[in-house]
């Protein structure tokens, strides 16, 4: 699938997908007081969005 002449595959929707997860992880850590676990989570988010669009 073709947007604003970039691909989309469906690996590259299911690693956004992925990173959405990840920062509802981040929501709920944070809603708990876990700070610490929330930073990695975020992180974890960040590289997997990062692969996402390193990967268009």
């Amino acid at each position: 699938m073709d947007i604003g002449g970039l691909h989309f595959t469906f690996f590259n929707i299911a690693v956004f997908a992925v990173a959405l997860f990840l920062l509802a992880g981040v929501y709920s850590f944070i809603k708990q007081g876990l700070k610490a676990a929330a930073l990695i989570v975020l992180f974890l988010a960040g590289l997997a969005f990062a692969g996402g669009v390193m990967w268009l």
